[in-house]
Parts: structure tokens; sequence; C-alpha cells
């Protein structure tokens, strides 16, 4: 049996309550898919015809190794913690060029950290994130669990990139190729930012936030079109003729544009610290 059809028994046994806890022939498959997800063989999402699909099974299979693992002590730089699953083994990373500097670089189990690299600390990437080639996740940055990361990305310092566990057939959120996020970025709830784009800091990406796309003059909801650069803007919210809300009030929203020279200019200066 396939690795898919495999955790699909799984979690259909589960779901019936038929599935032991203890079962070992359940630990090695769900252990085969942590391997796999570190290996970058399977992901937790993928691009299908042009739409980001959720892979549901994989999210299943993370799911069952919280369902199947018990609470244990583990020791991780001197630290006593307690989780269900020891911390990933992050010894090899330098020999595919990557680097994570030391005291607080966590990597979970299940989490794919691709070629060359840099991991600044403190950071965080949870069980089922792939983060791809030639990445930079910066001091302070967290990766969601199951969010895809793409390759020769630049997430800013103090980033907050979102998890979409469950449902399990929601997609998670996406950073594609070549994205520079700006410091204090926050991409939650399955946004997708497309392809080389550059976010000023401190935007907030939510479906729930409209992106005001001055190029193709479209409002977008969920997704950030590819080659723009995005910012952060208020406008007028219709609770400003409220009673209670004296001057106006306003929402949130992203204005986006397309890219600027000077701006591409910038992004590529700092290349230069990942050579």
């Amino acid at each position: 049996m396939s690795l898919e059809s495999d955790i699909d028994d799984l979690w259909h046994r589960h779901q019936t309550d038929d599935l032991d806890a203890d079962d070992p022939d359940a630990h090695e498959v769900l252990h085969e898919l942590l391997a796999a997800l570190e290996a970058g063989e399977v992901r937790a999402a993928e691009k299908r015809g042009g739409e980001w699909e959720a892979n549901a099974w994989v999210k299943q299979g993370v799911l069952l190794n919280f369902a199947l693992h018990d609470i244990q002590q583990y020791e991780h730089g001197g630290v006593v913690y307690n989780d269900v699953l020891p911390l990933q083994d992050t010894s090899d990373l330098g020999e595919r060029g990557s680097r994570n500097t030391p005291d607080g670089t966590v990597v979970r189990a299940g989490a794919h950290i691709g070629s060359d690299c840099i991991m600044m600390s403190p950071s965080f990437v949870n069980i089922g994130a792939h983060v791809g080639d030639g990445t930079l996740v910066d001091s302070c940055d967290t990766v969601g669990s199951c969010a895809q990361i793409g390759e020769n990305v630049k997430l800013g310092a103090n980033t907050l990139i979102g998890g979409v566990l469950e449902p399990v057939e929601g997609a998670p959120v996406v950073v594609e190729d070549g994205v520079s996020l700006g410091a204090g970025c926050r991409v939650t709830s399955g946004f997708v930012v497309g392809e080389d784009s550059v976010v000023g800091e401190n935007t907030l990406l939510t479906p729930r936030i409209p992106v005001y796309d001055l190029v193709d003059e479209e409002v977008y909801y969920g997704e950030l079109p590819p080659e723009r650069r995005a910012f952060q803007r208020f406008v007028e919210s219709s609770l400003g003729d409220h009673d209670l809300i004296p001057g106006g009030a306003y929402k949130p929203a992203v204005v986006a544009t397309g890219l600027e020279a000077e701006t591409l200019e910038a992004t590529q200066r700092e290349e230069v610290l990942r050579e």
C-alpha cells in the first residue's frame, strides 16, 4: 500500500474508534510520514491547475501523530520540555548549505527546511511546514503548521506565518517563490502571497481584509497577485457615521501596486546577506 492509502486507512480507523494508540504498525506509518515531510517528498499542500490545494491525507497524518502519541519528557539544548514528539534533528543542515544560529532556532518534527536556508534565532518552524531552498527565516519569526514557504523568500524579522491544520481540507498559508515580507508582517488563514511580491512592514494579510489591486483594478480576498508591491492602509468604515464613534472610523485594507525599480533594487541589495 502507498503511504497515502495507509494514512487514509488509519484515519478511518481512528474516526470509528477502531485504532489502538499503541499499534506499532500505525506508529511506523506515522513516522514514515514525518520523515517524508522533512525530506520534502510530500507536502501538506500543492499547486494544481494554478490553485493551491491541501493534501488532506497529509494533514490527517499530522493530526494522528498528536492523537496516538503520549506526552513525554525530552531534552534539547540542556532544557527539558514536554511534548508528544521530539524536536527535529537538524545536525545535517550544514551538509546542505543551511545554517541556524544558536539559542532559539526550533524546528519541529515533520517540517522541511531546504538547502541554502538561514534560520536566525529566535525562530520557530512548526510541524508540516515547508521552507523552500534559499529562504531566510529571520529573528522572532514563526512559520505555522503546514504553511508553505517557497524558494528564495525573505521573511522579515518578527513575521508571523499562520498555521492551518484544521479543517484538513483547508489550504494553509502559502508564500510563493521570491517573496519579500517586511518586518512585522502577519499572513493568516490560508492567504496566498503571489510570487516575487514585496510586502511592506507591519502588513496584515488575511482573507477578511480586502486587497485593492491598482494593477488589475480589482479587489481580491485571500490572495495577493504575483509581482506586486503591497502595503497596509486604512479606509473609511461604514461605522463612521455611528453616534458612538466621534470623528469617523476606519478599517484596514491592503493596497497593491506594480513593482518599481527602486523596490527591486532594495530587495536585491539584501541578497548579499545570503551569499
